[in-house]
């Protein structure tokens, strides 16, 4: 049985959270005024109830009537963590061993965009790269979470395309910020899926493609810091609250690693797959 979709789209000038099925989309935002944003849905732990309203309930939006939207419009924190799996560590040629803690930076929402809306290449820079990665939604919001229990806090999983700049995060000596918040850089979706089991995250098949050529493929079990471990040590030194976004980390493959570099041009077309969670495809356009 398919897991369930759950979505945030646009249509006629008016956004909507709903239930993605093969037909379209069934809007459900309009039954739970209480809720404004797929935030205020996980915050009230109530993703299940969506699922069970789209019961029977007839599509509202046809495929191609609507824009795909990131799934939560309003994040309270995007964390993301890199360099996270053993040969992205190598990749980096500088003989050092993995490090004990992970590598932490933030993101802003701007900074990313929808299921097939295209990536932006802004004037700036023509070092556009791709960076395939599993989001992890929190649900359930905690200080000093548990490994043993960090799981638990887990709403949905989604995927990302974490669009950097290469260039830009080369401008201080320890900042990447800059290379990785350009507007609509990067992408999120196409929707959330419900996180019901512990293995949906534990040895699950990452696979990025830029125009059909397999360029990263890995798994999240061989990653240097599992989630849980995420969930923990983010949790150390900041509350995590429901709707949070945690970017787990790209294996290897990405662009930069080429010789010569394979950064993305207009025209390009990016998959991003997660087993059981879905395909996050994205074109890319020069900033108007």
């Amino acid at each position: 049985m398919a897991k369930p979709r759950i979505a945030t789209i646009s249509a006629q000038g008016s956004s909507f959270y709903g239930v993605v099925v093969d037909e379209g989309f069934i809007a459900l935002s309009p039954d739970f005024p209480q809720w404004k944003t797929l935030r205020d849905v996980i915050h009230a732990e109530a993703l299940d109830q969506l699922v069970k309203a789209a019961d029977g309930k007839a599509v509202s939006h046809p495929m191609g009537s609507f824009t795909w939207e990131i799934p939560i419009p309003d994040p309270g924190k995007i964390i993301c963590v890199g360099v996270n799996f053993p040969d992205r560590n190598a990749e980096y040629k500088d003989g050092a061993e993995a490090p004990p803690n992970m590598s932490l930076f933030i993101r802003f929402p701007s900074s990313f965009v929808g299921h097939e809306t295209p990536l932006t290449r802004p004037p700036e820079s023509e070092q556009l790269d791709y960076e395939g990665e599993i989001a992890v939604v929190i649900g359930k919001g905690g200080r000093r979470i548990t490994q043993a229990n960090a799981l638990n806090h887990i709403a949905a999983l989604t995927m990302c395309n974490e669009g950097t700049l290469r260039d830009w995060v080369r401008h201080a000596k320890f900042n990447v910020t800059q290379g990785k918040n350009f507007d609509g850089s990067g992408a999120m979706g196409p929707w959330l899926v419900p996180f019901t089991q512990h293995d949906q995250i534990l040895d699950v098949a990452l696979e990025t493609k830029v125009n059909g050529e397999q360029r990263q493929s890995d798994k999240t079990g061989r990653m240097l810091f599992p989630v849980a471990r995420q969930i923990e040590y983010i949790s150390t030194f900041t509350t995590l609250m429901p709707g949070d976004i945690i970017v787990s980390g790209t294996p290897t493959g990405a662009g930069a690693r080429f010789d010569p570099p394979k950064f993305l041009v207009p025209g390009d077309q990016i998959e991003v797959t997660g087993e059981g969670i879905g395909t996050l495809q994205n074109g890319v356009v020069d900033e108007s």
